[in-house]
């Protein structure tokens, strides 16, 4: 890895120096010299198959805007020297600067910006995120990037064989067990192919097969799909990502507005017209599984977002399965 690092600096916009925070009416004094978080170390990131497992740790130093506050953490990389014009978001997490993701994890993120089995020269930050006086005002921190060069591995993949589209499911470790979101048509009966092995795969009730029956659905839509090539075994989940609320066409009644996946971007969208009103994301008409908050700081069980009137093109980035951010683009 090329040890040399180039740093700079991006500062977003801190105007104002005094706030109020409504909590029994006391104030809080943004300094005017805030120490902003730093990227103290990077791991090294050439990234191999064999150590998938592995955990990588990038470690940073905390935020101190001058008074004691809630911080939202966002670790970024993008293709150096583009100012972070097109990051992807590696991780979150509120206040703990020791942020760690196996290798696997994080050669798949690195797949949806970057090409596989190449070198690539990125840059790294930490981004920060305050808000107070209930939700009112947010600051936002850039730490200096770090550079740092990131080999990626491809993955060995199963084709969808039939299905109507052209999609696959990947193997993170190479060890047997494939799995992805695909878009499913319960008109459509498709096999697994092996296109480096030339093996097709089908099954019934769970049980995978060489040149066994073709699979199939009972109603279209997005599925988690698991195989498993030495197990023999595989598993089809229904994973319908959608908006509920009463900015949707159907308020907080289902079915719920379903989104779609981007297998590239790894992200879920949406375009849809708003009434204004609150929404939120969750996962198969159910509240087991349900996303808000903010636009940078989804959570379970978070609060409503909310919208005015339009019609928007909303992208859904969820995180590690449990968080996520979002964004919401008028048309």
């Amino acid at each position: 890895m090329n040890k040399k690092i180039f740093i700079y600096l991006t500062f977003i916009g801190l105007i104002g120096l005094l706030f109020s925070c409504d909590k029994e009416g006391t104030k809080a004094v943004l300094s005017d010299s805030p120490t902003i978080q730093n990227l103290v170390s990077v791991p090294d990131l050439t990234l191999k198959r064999a150590s998938g497992t592995n955990v990588l740790e990038f470690v940073g130093s905390p935020l101190d805007p001058g008074f004691q506050a809630s911080v939202t953490y966002y670790l970024e990389a993008a293709a150096k020297g583009t100012n972070f014009a097109d990051p992807v978001l590696i991780l979150s997490d509120k206040q703990d600067l020791s942020m760690k993701i196996s290798v696997s994890d994080l050669n798949g993120i690195f797949l949806k910006k970057f090409p596989a089995d190449q070198v690539t020269s990125l840059d790294l930050r930490i981004r920060s995120s305050i808000s107070v006086s209930s939700g009112t005002a947010s600051f936002v921190y850039n730490s200096v990037a770090k550079s740092a060069d990131a080999t990626t591995y491809g993955l060995p993949r199963l084709d969808l064989i039939n299905s109507g589209i052209a999609q696959k499911i990947e193997s993170p470790l190479g060890d047997g067990s494939y799995v992805g979101f695909v878009k499913l048509d319960a008109t459509k009966a498709f096999t697994l192919k092996d296109p480096d092995a030339n093996i097709v795969y089908g099954g019934s009730n769970g049980i995978l097969a060489v040149n066994g029956s073709s699979l199939k659905v009972a109603a279209n839509g997005w599925y988690k799909l698991a195989a498993n090539t030495k197990a023999l075994t595989y598993k089809i989940d229904s994973y319908m990502v959608g908006l509920v609320g009463d900015a949707t066409p159907n308020g907080w009644n289902t079915p719920d507005q379903k989104m779609d996946y981007n297998a590239v971007t790894g992200t879920w969208s949406i375009k849809i017209t708003l009434i204004d009103g609150g929404f939120k994301f969750r996962l198969n008409d159910d509240w087991g599984w349900n996303l808000g908050g903010t636009p940078d700081n989804l959570t379970q069980g978070g609060a409503n977002c909310t919208a005015t009137a339009g019609t928007y093109t909303i992208t859904l980035t969820i995180i590690n399965g449990t968080t996520g951010t979002y964004t919401i683009v008028k048309s």
